[in-house]
């Protein structure tokens, strides 16, 4: 992200209180972005921002459950007061469940699709707005999906949230160059990432424990690199989509 020396480009994350957001937040951090860090969880933010009080950098957050449309626009709100503009957005909050097809729970699968697809249109059009308006119609979307977005290993409605950002990724790819904008577009998709999901998605630790623990798997500083290196290309450069596995992980 190339901006002026004076001037910290300003980062809005979703899903930052743990796992790959807390790690992006770090890692951003260290590289002079203010960061304004949105989770459902308070408490999990405000430990996170203790942690970030040495660096010299500004932090805003404020708790949004991303299927309260309402609790975005306010976050967007706050951002444009507090520094009256946005240079870069990572959706990156995203849940899933064990609920197949023919046997799932309806909210599962609803919460699912409201937090991986429709908060994430929306944290974008509201971010491009904020880009248009005070950016000079520059600045960088960085959705963080998942290679269950380029196959189907099982979890049928996880992995159609996960192709659906994946179209989302090109669908707004395409609308930027018609538009003629300086908005860039990219799609982090990591392979299997020791955090809270496995847990989750399987509502067990015990199952979560055994899917990590059958080969080397991805931390969350693998993919905050990765977030960071597509952050870090020339303005001509635009990362589509960065395939991230294990390097044990058969598919």
């Amino acid at each position: 992200m190339n901006t002026s020396p004076s001037q910290h480009p300003i980062v809005a994350i979703t899903g930052a209180s743990s796992g790959i957001g807390r790690a992006i937040a770090h890692r951003l951090a260290q590289a002079g972005y203010h960061l304004a860090l949105a989770a459902r969880r308070q408490e999990k933010l405000q430990t996170l921002k203790a942690t970030l009080s040495p660096l010299p950098v500004d932090v805003l957050t404020q708790p949004v459950d991303l299927r309260q449309e309402t609790e975005i626009l306010d976050w967007f709100a706050a951002i444009e007061a507090r520094w009256g503009r946005l240079d870069v957005l990572i959706n990156n909050a995203g849940l899933g469940y064990q609920a197949p097809l023919i046997s799932g729970d309806t909210a599962a699968w609803r919460e699912t699709l409201e937090v991986n697809v429709l908060a994430l249109c929306i944290c974008t059009r509201e971010a491009i707005r904020l880009m248009q308006t005070l950016n000079q119609d520059r600045g960088h979307i960085v959705h963080i999906g998942s290679l269950s977005g380029h196959r189907v290993p099982g979890g049928g409605v996880y992995s159609a949230s996960k192709f659906a950002v994946r179209a989302l990724t090109e669908g707004l790819r395409q609308e930027l160059r018609v538009a003629h904008s300086n908005i860039r577009i990219s799609a982090v998709s990591p392979g299997y990432v020791e955090t809270e999901f496995a847990a989750k998605y399987h509502r067990s630790d015990q199952k979560a424990q055994e899917v990590y623990s059958r080969f080397p798997v991805l931390q969350p500083d693998d993919i905050a690199n990765a977030v960071a290196y597509v952050l870090a290309q020339p303005d001509h450069v635009q990362i589509h989509d960065l395939l991230v596995r294990p390097t044990q992980q058969v598919s």
